[in-house]
């Protein structure tokens, strides 16, 4: 089934200001160290966010969410190496109330709607993760797809060629 893309609006995922007792809880896969520092000093800026685990390879983010099970992984798409986005369904199935938000550094309206079928709730890209990233998180913890703008747009456009 092909889902269409959306791109939340900001009144769509609020941040709720820091009222909400319960914090989104956060793991973060990126194979970049300096990126993942990055990430995580942008998502703990968020007053309801808790970055709870960090990993620079599949292998261990896997494990972290299996175990800790958090509200959402954040996932650099280029981890997932040759079982491709496939991996991304198989760790649904492991953990369904983890969603995913994907980030990349490709420029592909292709790639973006692959990442979506294949059960992904959201995908930014990275250049554009200072802006779009807490965003992304906020929709995806209320269950909510968020494509980062400039991609929706040309996914939309590449949906209705």
């Amino acid at each position: 089934m092909t889902v269409q893309p959306h791109s939340a609006r900001a009144d769509e995922c609020p941040s709720d200001g820091g009222v909400s007792v319960e914090k989104i809880r956060v793991v973060l896969a990126d194979d970049n160290a300096a990126i993942r520092r990055t990430l995580r000093r942008r998502l703990e800026g968020e007053p309801n966010i808790e970055v709870i685990a960090e990993a620079g390879d599949l292998e261990t983010g896997v494990g972290y969410v299996i175990d800790r099970q958090p509200r959402v992984l954040v996932l650099d798409l280029g981890m997932l190496g040759e079982p491709g986005l496939d991996s991304l369904r198989w760790l649904r199935t492991q953990v369904p109330a983890t969603e995913i938000v994907v980030l990349t550094m490709q420029d592909s309206p292709l790639l973006a709607r692959k990442a979506l079928d294949s059960d992904a709730i959201g995908f930014v890209r990275k250049e554009l993760a200072d802006a779009d990233l807490p965003e992304a998180v906020h929709c995806a913890a209320r269950g909510v797809r968020y494509v980062s703008p400039l991609v929706a747009a040309q996914l939309s456009a590449y949906d209705d060629r």
